[in-house]
This record gives C-alpha cells, sequence and structure tokens, in this order.
C-alpha cells in the first residue's frame, strides 16, 4: 500500500489514553464500553464532537451474563462511518476498554466501508499501521463483512493479523484461550 488507505484522519486508543486526544481536534468519537463500565471522565475535557457510544463485551461467542456483539450494534457502528465518509473536516477517534479489540474491529469495518476498493489485507494492514496492539473481534468483523457483502474476507484476513501479533506476543494465545477467544487463536494457528 502505497498511498494512506484512510479517508480521513483516525485515531484509536484505551480508556486509560483518552487524556492524550483531548487537544486532537477529533471531530466525531466512537466509544464501545462494557456495558458496566462507568463513561470516562476524559470526556469533560473534549470539545464539542459527535459521540456514538455503544455498550456490549469484548467476546465473540455467546456467554453468561455478558453482552455479546451483534447486529444492531455493528449497524450503527456502519451508520456512523457512513456519515463521515462524506465529511472531508472528520477526525475520528475510536476507543473501547484497552484499545485493541472492539476499537480495532470497528475501525476495520469503518475504513471497508469508506474504501470498497481495498482489499481486505489493505483495510486490515491500514488498521495494523494505525495501531501496532490490533486484535480485531471477529465476530465484530464477520457480523460486518456480511453487512458489507465482502464475502468472508475481512476475517479470513484478521487471521494474518492474530498470527502476526501471536509471533510477536506468543502468550496472547493463553490469554485470548482463557477469555473464551480460542477461535481467533484456532484460525491464527492453521495459517501456519
Amino acid at each position: 500500500m502505497s498511498a494512506s488507505p484512510l479517508p480521513f484522519p483516525i485515531h484509536v486508543c484505551g480508556i486509560e489514553e483518552l487524556g492524550g486526544h483531548c487537544a486532537t481536534g477529533v471531530s466525531h468519537v466512537l466509544s464501545i464500553l462494557d456495558p458496566d463500565r462507568a463513561e470516562p471522565e476524559a470526556f469533560g475535557s473534549f470539545g464539542e464532537h459527535a459521540r456514538l457510544e455503544l455498550r456490549f463485551h469484548d467476546i465473540i461467542e455467546a456467554q453468561a451474563d455478558h453482552t455479546l456483539p451483534d447486529g444492531e450494534h455493528v449497524a450503527a457502528i456502519l451508520d456512523f462511518g457512513r456519515g463521515l465518509a462524506a465529511d472531508r473536516t472528520a477526525r475520528l477517534l475510536v476507543h473501547c476498554h484497552v484499545g485493541i479489540s472492539r476499537s480495532t474491529a470497528a475501525m476495520s469495518l469503518i475504513l471497508a466501508q469508506a474504501r470498497p476498493e481495498l482489499s481486505a489485507e489493505e483495510v486490515l494492514q491500514g488498521i495494523l499501521s494505525i495501531r501496532e496492539k490490533t486484535w480485531p473481534n471477529l465476530r465484530m468483523l464477520e457480523l460486518g463483512d456480511a453487512m458489507l457483502g465482502r464475502g468472508g474476507t475481512l476475517p479470513r484476513a484478521a487471521t494474518a493479523i492474530y498470527r502476526h501479533q501471536l509471533a510477536i506476543r506468543p502468550h496472547l494465545a493463553e490469554v485470548m484461550r482463557k477469555a473464551g477467544r480460542g477461535r481467533e487463536v484456532d484460525a491464527a494457528e492453521a495459517l501456519t
């Protein structure tokens, strides 16, 4: 990819990093929080911005007492992204709890929608270039890929990202399996 795939400036972070983005002039914020999490105090320091707040857990399979990302959540992300694509002055900040999984999946879907000519690999590599710790939530990618009519290419491209992360941080395999996300690890390991 020679030119930037980003249709507008995109930033991603976790809750602890929000304060560092107060003065960056973001115009839009996509906030993905656990259902029982209080709104981050840092938003009191942000200037005027459009904000979409979604609440679901960072899981890919149903778990008792957890909110699974669903089609309505993903449709809301795509709708929010659709409004951004026409705004040449947009500066998007996407955050979740740590800025690794739900936020990078949301960014991937927004980018795939805004730049449909990009391959899934280019989309995911674009996200990796923004956030080195990328591990996009597979369920969100599966739902969004279906809505965008991409034929399963986004989830398949994510497996290369998981494999990349496991090569750098092998301990993640156990962490992700314990979190109920073994399907992502299995997909990455099947590539080897």
